[in-house]
């Protein structure tokens, strides 16, 4: 047995295991654990610093999964969106591919607890129908491998869906969802890496909650697929008593980075039977949004997005004091300060367009503040017929 492989085997599934360690009630975890499986790695509880922690929160069953009974079990209806077993095709031109239901660590907030935790891997028939759908539909440029999680599949079998897949000359890109590599890094072996490098291009978004997940051990095996030409993006899910607060987004965006893993999307939790106590409020997700926007690299700020419930599908969120007004003369945008700027629309008239504006406070009503520069300023440097007449000139800089 390979040793990441031995190490996921010491992983703590029965409730009576969880309930020696921390010292909880067997039953209570064995009535949850019932309907919605435990697997909780040994590099994951090492993680955990004391009980309620974020770690913990994410891992350890709550009696409050149980309490949750009016939400849905498929919020996003991937099931009404599967043409063929394991296949679900929401978006023109992308399919997803659940290729197991088993996963490193269930997590309690799942979208998908009405699946993970069953047995098995996408058996050879299961994955020809699939094969033979996206053969049919050519305008299918990118497939999702998920689940549970790709990469607790053995190499041989996840090459042969590599393999398969790569039959299909109009499919561009293959992309991996995993939380292998920040509770199972052991995995992240040179072998997987070179069989992955001989299937590019080949994306892979992780799954990471809290900088606390980003140990040292994290951070190599992540470095080990950037090394192996994998761009990494990472998928966080917005947890009351997790993440909910913008210094410990911060902390993490900028561990991610340093990790060579870029922040890609920041999720407002679905509406899923047995997860709505980690749910927060649509404005939480917004002002983190706000608070990292202009205070951190624009490479750290993730797409703050919610997967629609009835499968409508990921949309976008931002701050709406962003956009202050739009017509087609132009748009009023406040900035990360709090100032307002004013952006030209192109003009259609033969007019020569001013290429650059004033900025005023946020105090001021946008309607006094944005006179035309004219050509009115010295032309010190003779660029004035180049349109560098507003806002004066540089050569005193």
């Amino acid at each position: 047995m390979e040793d990441w492989r031995q190490i996921l085997a010491k992983s703590i599934v029965k409730p009576r295991d969880l309930a020696d360690r921390f010292g909880l009630d067997a039953e209570e975890i064995e009535a949850i654990v019932g309907p919605y499986p435990m697997r909780i790695t040994p590099t994951v509880l090492e993680t955990i610093t004391a009980k309620d922690d974020a770690i913990w929160k994410q891992v350890v069953p709550d009696a409050a999964e149980l309490a949750d009974i009016d939400a849905e079990d498929d919020p996003l209806e991937e099931d009404h969106m599967s043409p063929v077993p394991h296949l679900v095709h929401r978006y023109p031109d992308r399919v997803l591919l659940m290729v197991t239901n088993q996963c490193p660590i269930y997590c309690r907030f799942c979208t998908r607890k009405r699946l993970v935790g069953k047995p098995g891997f996408l058996k050879k028939g299961e994955l020809d129908r699939a094969i033979a759908y996206l053969r049919e539909h050519t305008e299918v440029r990118d497939v999702i491998l998920s689940g549970g999680d790709p990469l607790l599949l053995p190499d041989y079998l996840l090459e042969r869906v590599f393999k398969s897949l790569r039959t299909i000359p109009h499919l561009e890109l293959i992309r991996i969802g995993s939380r292998v590599p920040g509770t199972l890094p052991q995995r992240i072996t040179p072998k997987l890496c070179e069989m992955v490098k001989k299937y590019h291009p080949i994306y892979m978004n992780l799954h990471f909650n809290h900088p606390d997940e980003l140990t040292p051990d994290v951070k190599a095996a992540c470095g080990m697929l950037a090394d192996a030409g994998i761009p990494l993006g990472a998928q966080t899910v917005l947890l009351k008593g997790v993440n909910d607060d913008p210094e410990i987004m911060k902390r993490l965006v900028h561990q991610l980075l340093l990790a060579r893993v870029k922040p890609y999307y920041l999720y407002q939790a679905d509406l899923t039977k047995g997860t709505n106590h980690f749910r927060t409020t649509v404005e939480t997700g917004l002002n983190i949004i706000r608070a990292l926007q202009g205070h951190t690299s624009g490479m750290a700020v993730p797409h703050f997005v919610i997967d629609a419930p009835g499968g409508g599908g990921k949309i976008p969120l931002l701050p709406g004091d962003y956009l202050v007004h739009l017509d087609d003369d132009g748009a009023v945008l406040r900035n990360y300060e709090n100032n307002v700027f004013h952006y030209p629309q192109p003009r259609t008239d033969g007019v020569r367009e001013l290429p650059m504006v004033g900025a005023r406070s946020s105090r001021e009503s946008h309607s006094e503040s944005f006179a035309p520069c004219g050509d009115s300023y010295p032309d010190r440097d003779g660029f004035a017929s180049w349109g560098n007449s507003c806002g004066g000139d540089t050569d005193d800089l």
